[in-house]
């Protein structure tokens, strides 16, 4: 048996031979082809699904190399080669998954395997055509543009120089002076590079809409969702959520941020005045990275057998990056190498509790990945993204009881305001998500019409943001720098998915522990192998998209914020 053992920075960074790699690949498509059973498919699909893996460990490993250093010229041209062999390999996914879907034999495989697994293949062909390859190199080379950009950030700021991720830490100080300066350096930034980066995103629009129409498609919308994997539901399903979250979620998150400005006695509120929580401060980490990956470390020992051995890996194996330094790219991820069955969490630390966020969310990530990493089938290890993140947000719920670890007498603090941050996300989330549908039903807009719409629908679901000291923010350029917009199209709905089913974990957490923590589990273990609401009815959660559900799951939580005494905050 392989030994899995092996520390990240041990890892070999190999980039691999486009050459090489398209005789393999050739080589493996004709051992399928040769099948004349579901036998002999089987040892032929294990074989292409090892290969597989082995080349997916080696490009995500060059994706995290990168991303920890975006100026080093080795990264950034390993990168460069995988922005643009990935789609060509692509090619050869689409034919291998073809061969299977036409076979003689589907019948057996199916019953092998499940008919969802020939349902992603469907979802697949979809996707792909050797005549769109030309643009998926381009759209991967511009989000890694992106990505650097972003990554790249140096602000000034009171004699010294940032990063966005550095920076981010003064925007929630507890001085009005201080969150105003770094709120206005951040703009002023964004300012700067906001024709560049509109530029990245403009062409990036123009060819997600080529590709669409290339696919046979109307726009990128139907696309876009396709390439999420989504087979349960669509657009318009979407739409009667966002709805859902408006009517039940909007009214909720604007009383609960009146009585947070009321409670900071601030006359003329600003965007920037939200980042506070509370006039004493915000709560505040015990520690540095360092400190709270220990109290994290005996935080999942605790918990359960499972948990337990999963962070003594992660830590063991140096799996966590936390800091944020020069040239690291901005926000966090969790990802996953098959070689050696190991998640591994990405993030830049500020001294905020952002940083126990991520140990918790991230973590619900890699404790997943970890959890499912026996499944045979790749396809089925990682569920679609709307249900990855019911394992992370859920986490973050599970890990309530360990509070006074991270923030000591600022426990019931962070709890407090973590259930307000949770419930106020939501508006936010179908902002982002709303914005880009107009964009891609749109995608002939210019800049500037794409900031005026998004001002206009942020406004609709979040009208106390003002932006009085911040002229590019008061345009409409918000979305500039959530990542999600540029390399993840409609991605960012999945987080308010998860979110409202994340809340009924809380609520059965709080009746019954024990019961919560097994379906957690369970829901876990079960990995990818079923779609969203599949995964939800076998584990009894209730589905977000059925009319009534967000304010069933909404309606506990109020209760929960009326139990915290906030004058002791």
């Amino acid at each position: 048996m392989k030994n899995n053992n092996i520390k990240f920075e041990d890892y070999p960074l190999r980039v691999p031979n486009e050459k090489k790699v398209s005789a393999k690949l050739e080589s493996l498509i004709q051992e399928l082809e040769e099948c004349g059973s579901a036998n002999t498919a089987k040892v032929a699909i294990k074989h292409w699904n090892k290969y597989s893996e082995e080349l997916g460990t080696d490009m995500g490993i060059i994706g995290v190399r990168y991303s920890l250093d975006t100026r080093s010229k080795v990264y950034k041209n390993a990168q460069d080669k995988i922005d643009e062999m990935s789609p060509i390999f692509s090619d050869y996914s689409t034919k291998f998954e073809k061969i299977l879907l036409k076979a003689k034999y589907r019948k057996d495989l199916e019953q092998l395997y499940g008919k969802y697994l020939f349902k992603i293949y469907e979802n697949n062909q979809k996707t792909f055509d050797p005549k769109i390859i030309p643009e998926l190199i381009e759209e991967n080379k511009l989000t890694s543009k992106y990505d650097e950009i972003m990554g790249g950030a140096q602000i000034e700021f009171r004699g010294e120089v940032y990063n966005l991720s550095q920076l981010g830490k003064f925007t929630t100080s507890a001085d009005r002076e201080t969150r105003k300066e770094a709120s206005i350096a951040m703009d002023k930034w964004i300012g700067e590079h906001e024709q560049e980066i509109g530029d990245i995103y403009d062409k990036l629009v123009h060819l997600r809409d080529t590709i669409a129409k290339k696919l046979g498609f109307k726009n990128f919308v139907e696309l876009g969702y396709i390439r999420l994997g989504r087979t349960d539901y669509d657009a318009k399903m979407v739409k009667g959520y966002r709805e859902q979250i408006k009517a039940n979620v909007v009214p909720v998150a604007q009383k609960l941020l009146k009585k947070q400005i009321k409670s900071l006695g601030i006359k003329n509120p600003q965007a920037f005045d939200y980042n506070l929580k509370f006039l004493s401060g915000n709560p505040k980490p015990v520690g540095d990275s360092v400190k709270l990956t220990a109290i994290a470390k005996d935080m999942y020992e605790h918990m359960s057998p499972e948990s337990n051995t999963f962070i003594n890996f992660m830590i063991d194996n140096h799996l966590l990056d936390l800091d944020a330094r020069a040239g690291k790219a901005p926000g966090g991820y969790c990802t996953y190498f098959p070689r050696y069955k190991a998640p591994f969490i990405f993030s830049n630390f500020n001294g905020t509790e952002g940083d126990v966020n991520v140990l918790c969310h991230e973590g619900g990530h890699a404790f997943q990945a970890y959890l499912s990493s026996g499944i045979k089938i790749p396809e089925y290890q990682n569920p679609t993204l709307e249900s990855c993140e019911i394992h992370s947000m859920s986490m973050e719920f599970f890990s309530w009881p360990y509070m006074e670890n991270f923030f000591g007498k600022d426990a019931d603090k962070y709890r407090y305001a973590h259930l307000c941050d949770a419930i106020e996300f939501l508006p936010y989330g179908i902002t982002i998500d709303e914005f880009q549908h107009w964009v891609y039903e749109h995608p002939n807009a210019t800049h500037d019409e794409r900031c005026t719409k998004y001002l206009e629908i942020e406004q609709a679901n979040l009208p106390h943001k003002k932006y009085d000291y911040c002229p590019h923010l008061a345009k409409g350029t918000w979305w500039l720098r959530q990542g999600h917009v540029f390399g993840s199209p409609f991605y960012y709905i999945d987080y308010t998915l998860a979110q409202v089913v994340a809340f009924q974990f809380l609520a059965e957490d709080l009746k019954n522990h024990e019961k919560a923590w097994k379906k957690y589990v369970k829901l876990c273990k079960l990995g990818g192998t079923l779609p969203f609401t599949g995964l939800l009815e076998k584990v009894h959660l209730r589905n977000p998209f059925e009319e009534g559900n967000v304010k069933k799951n909404i309606k506990p939580l109020l209760k929960v914020l009326d139990g915290f005494d906030t004058s002791k905050f």
